[in-house]
C-alpha cells in the first residue's frame, strides 16, 4: 500500500477517453493510478495489488459496478467511490446498498472528483485517521456498552453478543456518533458534516443508506428513524 501522502486509485472506467483524461488529471494532483477497462479486470487488479481506494463507474461491461463493489466488499473494507451519469435513486442506492462509501455524478469537474476523493480518504485513514477522530470525542472509558452492544473506541472493534462485527470506516464513524450519544437525535444533516465531512448541501440518502448498511450488521431494531428528522440509537431492552 503507499504512503499516506500518494495513496493510489485504482480507477475502473469501461470509457477509454474518460479513462484516460481522469487518469492523467489525478496524477497531476499527485495521486499515482491504475486503471481496468472492464468489471473483470478490475477485480483481478484490486486482487493482485490493493488500492488505498477505488474509483468505479457504475455501467461496466463483464461486471457491472454495482457487482465489482459487493464482491470487494466480501474482501475488504477499503474506501470505495462509485461514478454516474445516472441520477435516479435507484442506481444511487444501489451503488450504496453494495458497498461504496459515497459517489459523484458524471459530468463533473475533477476538482470536484478530487475533493470527494480526499474527504473519503481523510475519514479512511489519510489525513485526520477514524482513530484519531474517535479518539477526541471517547469518554475515559474507551469501550462503550449498550446492551450486548460493544464498542471499543481505542481497538476500533465492535462487538455484538461478543460476536467481532466487521464494519467500514464509514460506518464505524456513523456507530460512534450514535453511540456517544444514546437516545439523542441525530439530524441528517449533522451526520453528514461529522461523518461524511460534508459542510455543505449533500445527499441525505448517503445516511439512510449507511444507517441501513449498519442496522443490517448491529441489529435492525437498535437504531431508530425519527420520521422527517434523523435517527437515534436505543436500547433493545
Amino acid at each position: 500500500m503507499s504512503t499516506p501522502a500518494s495513496p493510489r486509485i485504482l480507477l475502473v472506467e469501461d470509457d477509454e477517453v474518460i479513462r484516460e483524461a481522469t487518469q492523467l488529471a489525478l496524477e497531476r494532483y499527485g495521486f499515482p493510478v491504475d486503471t481496468a477497462g472492464d468489471g473483470l479486470e478490475g477485480l483481478e487488479r484490486f486482487r493482485a495489488a490493493p488500492p488505498d481506494l477505488l474509483l468505479l463507474d457504475v455501467m461496466l461491461p463483464l461486471l457491472d459496478g454495482v457487482g465489482l463493489c459487493r464482491r470487494i466488499r466480501e474482501e475488504s473494507q477499503l474506501p470505495i467511490l462509485m461514478m454516474s451519469a445516472r441520477t435516479e435513486p435507484i442506481d444511487v442506492i444501489s451503488g450504496l446498498e453494495a458497498g461504496a462509501d459515497d459517489y459523484v455524478v458524471k459530468p463533473f469537474e475533477i476538482a470536484v472528483l478530487v475533493a470527494r476523493i480526499r474527504t473519503v480518504l481523510r475519514r479512511t485513514g489519510f489525513g485526520p485517521t477514524a482513530t484519531a477522530a474517535a479518539a477526541a470525542t471517547a469518554p475515559g472509558n474507551s469501550v462503550r456498552v449498550i446492551d450486548d452492544l460493544e464498542v471499543d473506541t481505542d481497538a476500533m472493534e465492535v462487538k455484538v453478543a461478543g460476536r467481532p462485527v466487521p464494519l467500514t470506516p464509514t460506518e464505524l464513524r456513523l456507530l460512534l456518533e450514535f453511540t456517544a450519544a444514546p437516545g439523542v437525535l441525530m439530524e441528517r444533516q449533522v451526520l453528514l458534516e461529522r461523518v461524511w465531512d460534508y459542510s455543505w448541501g449533500a445527499d441525505s440518502r448517503v445516511v439512510d443508506v449507511h444507517v441501513q448498511r449498519l442496522r443490517a450488521k448491529i441489529g435492525a431494531t437498535r437504531i431508530e428513524t425519527v420520521r422527517g428528522f434523523g435517527y437515534k440509537l436505543r436500547r433493545t431492552t
